[in-house]
């Protein structure tokens, strides 16, 4: 079975290592995950007052988002917590109240930064919000990748076979993961009724 799996990256940088992150972890992923990204960059900042006529970008993103058997997060940090663009698709994506498209969706999180720490900070403000979004998380193996240009090329090459194995191996359990969630989460499972 091929699972569709839509991915957000958490910048609007052209040149984002998220990006070329991004590239690196679908070269690598399984043949049964399909990868479509999607995109928050046209969305308003999140106002309730537009719930009543949601914008056209934001009904876009939120259709991309049902259509996914899964989601895959590739976020910067940006002072120590969840970039701005990021939080805001998330809160559109909530709501209106009842219409949470990230519910039962099974979700992983994952990013690179120049730093030490990769984007720990980031991924540790994330996790709650997700919780309460109802959005089951891979928890391990966790991701901080400490982003270096010389490890990954500009088409998704990993020029490290370290860096390569990890991510290889983190995407392969991505896989077994939204099969686990989406066989327990069908129509009709008892926890449905």
């Amino acid at each position: 079975m091929t699972y569709r799996i839509g991915y957000l990256i958490g910048s609007l940088s052209s040149t984002s290592i998220n990006r070329r992150l991004s590239s690196a972890l679908i070269k690598l992923a399984p043949p049964d995950l399909e990868f479509f990204e999607i995109g928050i960059g046209d969305l308003p900042l999140f106002n309730a007052d537009l719930e009543g006529d949601m914008p056209p970008s934001v009904v876009a993103f939120k259709q991309a988002l049902a259509s996914a058997d899964g989601v895959l997060l590739v976020s910067p940090e940006y002072n120590r917590s969840i970039p701005g663009v990021l939080k805001n698709a998330i809160d559109w994506a909530s709501r209106p109240y009842g219409h949470n498209s990230f519910a039962r969706k099974p979700t992983a999180l994952i990013g690179a930064s120049p730093g030490g720490i990769g984007t720990a900070v980031m991924q540790a403000a994330m996790r709650p919000v997700l919780s309460f979004l109802n959005a089951p998380q891979l928890t391990s193996p966790e991701a901080y990748i400490t982003y270096k240009p010389e490890v990954f090329g500009p088409d998704g090459e990993v020029n490290d076979e370290s860096v390569r194995g990890f991510l290889s191996h983190y995407m392969s359990e991505f896989a077994a993961f939204v099969a686990r969630v989406l066989a327990v989460s069908a129509p009709g499972h008892i926890g449905d009724r």
